[in-house]
């Protein structure tokens, strides 16, 4: 990759205000590659167990989330964690204090 063609996000939070009582979704960078996807949550606030096509990687910016996967019982994820998530693996997301995340779609596998 060529400098002329990087992509900088200098403060993905920034671009992701908190919305009160509810969840933001907004897409950050779309390519053959990935499309990078970042939510905002308030506290508690989750998006119900769903799977995706695509296998997926999320990551916590700032704040706390419960992680469901499958029957599992559900793991925490903060600012220092990663998990990446195969195609079709039922999962949900919970909030457990204001959060904002990372959801990186892999939409190639190159």
């Amino acid at each position: 990759m060529s400098p002329s063609s990087a992509v900088v996000i200098a403060d993905v939070a920034s671009e992701l205000p908190i919305p009160e009582g509810g969840v933001l979704s907004r897409t950050l960078h779309r390519s053959e590659e990935v499309r990078l996807v970042g939510f905002a949550f308030d506290r508690d606030q989750e998006l119900t167990e769903h799977s995706s096509a695509l296998a997926v990687t999320i990551q916590v910016v700032r704040g706390r989330l419960a992680v469901t996967l499958g029957d599992d019982p559900a793991i925490q994820m903060g600012p220092a964690s990663w998990l990446h998530l195969p195609p079709r693996l039922p999962h949900s997301v919970r909030a457990l204090e204001p959060t904002v995340m990372l959801l990186t779609m892999h939409t190639s596998a190159s």
